[in-house]
C-alpha cells in the first residue's frame, strides 16, 4: 500500500508525526512525502521514506500560486496513484483535499488549528467555501481540539461522523520525562515559539517591563525562537534592560524548559500547543491563554494559571501570582502537569488512533 504525504513544512512533521509515519512503514506500507525541504528530509529518507521536493508559499494569498500548487498536487497524485493522501495544514488541505478529490483518491486531513486566516471575518469565509469543496469526499479529518472539531460541523465543512478530535499530537514521555524542579537564584519564564504578534508577544513584552520595573534582576524571561522583523527592536529593547534573554531557535528545547521556573504562552489561537504538552511533560507549570488548544492541557490552579488573550494586565497578574508562590508550590503543580500529560495526552494513543483510522481508509 502506498500512502502519499503532503505537508507545507518537513521539520514540524518530523518533530511531531515521525511516529505515525513509523507505524505506516512497520505496518508495510509505501510512505511518500511531498514538502518543501526545510528540515529532516534526510532523517525521513533514513527511515525509507521517499521525500519529493513541493514548494508551498504558507502565508500568501496569490491565486494564481495557490492555482499552481494545486496542478502541482494534481499532477503528483497521478503520477504516484496512491491508496490513499494524507495532509497537513491548510494548503495542503485544501487544494490537497480538492486533487484527490478530483482524482477519485481517499484522504485523510489534518487540521492543526485554523490559524491566521479564521481571525479575519471575510477571508474566513472564503476560507471555509474552500474547505467545505476540499472535504467533501474526505475519509477522516483528524482535528487537535473539539472547539476546531465544533466550528467545522457548525459551518457544514465536516460532520461529526468524519471527525476525529485527538489531544493534539500528543507526547513524547520517554522524550520529555519529568525532570527535578530547579533551584534558581533568579526567576526564569521561559517563551519558547515563534515571536509574532499571534502568540501574544505584545503582551508578555508589556508584562515583562512591569516585572521588570517591580522585581529587577531578581526576574528574567527568557525567549527562544525566530522572531519577525517588526519585533527585531523590543526584543533588543527587552535585553538590552536585562528583563530578557534571547536564546535564538533551538533545535532541542528541552535544556531550556528543564531551567525553566515556568513557561508562559499567552497566544491568540493554537490547535494544541506542543510548547505547553512538551513543558508540563517536564514538569513545569505554565501561564496561557483561556483558548481553545492551550486550555485543554492546563488544570487551572493546579498546574498552571489561564488568563484571557489579548489581556496585558492579567497576563502580568498572572505572571506576578506564580513568581510570589513558593517553589515547593510551584514543583507541586510540575508534578501534577507531569501526571496529567500521562493520564491524557500519551503520544503512543494517539498514534495508535491516527494509525488505526488512515489504514482502515485506504482503499
Amino acid at each position: 500500500m502506498k500512502i502519499l504525504v503532503i505537508t507545507n513544512h518537513s521539520y514540524m512533521l518530523y518533530r511531531f508525526r515521525r511516529e505515525v509515519i513509523r507505524q505506516l512503514l512497520d505496518a508495510g506500507c509505501e510512505v511518500v512525502l511531498s514538502t518543501p525541504f526545510v528540515g529532516h528530509e534526510d532523517d525521513f529518507s533514513r527511515m525509507g521514506v521517499r521525500c519529493i521536493e513541493t514548494e508551498v508559499d504558507r502565508r500568501g494569498l496569490n491565486p494564481a500560486e495557490d492555482l499552481r500548487l494545486f496542478r502541482t498536487y494534481r499532477k503528483l497524485i497521478r503520477a504516484e496513484r496512491p491508496e490513499l493522501v494524507v495532509t497537513y495544514s491548510i494548503k495542503p488541505n485544501i487544494y490537497g483535499g480538492l486533487a484527490c478529490r478530483m482524482e477519485g483518491v481517499p484522504y485523510c486531513a489534518n487540521v492543526q488549528g485554523l490559524g491566521t486566516a479564521f481571525q479575519k471575518k471575510t477571508l474566513a469565509a472564503f476560507v471555509t467555501l474552500l474547505y467545505r469543496a476540499a472535504f467533501r469526499r474526505v475519509s477522516a479529518v483528524f482535528f487537535e481540539n473539539e472547539s476546531n472539531a465544533a466550528l467545522f460541523r457548525e459551518k457544514a465543512v465536516c460532520p461529526r461522523e468524519k471527525q476525529c478530535v485527538l489531544p493534539g499530537a500528543g507526547i513524547n514521555l520517554d522524550e520529555y520525562p519529568a525532570a527535578p524542579y530547579p533551584d534558581n537564584e533568579k526567576f526564569h519564564f521561559l517563551y519558547l515559539g515563534r515571536i509574532m504578534r499571534e502568540k501574544g508577544v505584545g503582551e508578555l513584552f508589556s508584562a515583562a517591563e512591569r516585572m521588570h520595573e517591580r522585581h529587577g534582576n531578581a526576574f528574567v524571561l527568557d525567549l527562544a525562537g525566530f522572531f519577525e522583523d517588526e519585533y527585531r527592536e523590543p526584543v533588543e529593547s527587552l535585553c538590552r534592560s536585562g528583563a530578557a534573554v534571547f536564546h535564538g531557535f533551538q533545535e532541542d528545547p528541552r535544556p531550556l524548559y528543564i531551567s525553566a521556573d515556568c513557561v508562559v504562552l499567552p497566544s491568540y489561537h493554537e490547535g494544541m500547543s506542543n510548547v505547553l504538552l512538551e513543558a508540563a511533560a517536564l514538569g513545569r507549570p505554565v501561564i496561557t491563554s483561556d483558548i481553545p488548544g492551550c486550555r485543554e492541557s492546563v488544570s487551572d490552579g493546579e498546574t498552571g494559571f489561564l488568563c484571557p488573550p489579548k489581556d496585558a494586565d492579567a497576563l502580568f497578574e498572572a505572571m506576578e501570582r506564580m513568581f510570589s508562590a513558593s517553589s515547593a508550590s510551584r514543583a507541586e503543580m510540575g508534578r501534577a502537569a507531569h501526571e496529567k500529560m500521562v493520564r491524557e495526552f500519551d503520544r503512543k494513543n494517539v498514534v495508535k488512533r491516527v494509525t488505526d483510522t488512515l489504514l482502515r481508509s485506504a482503499k
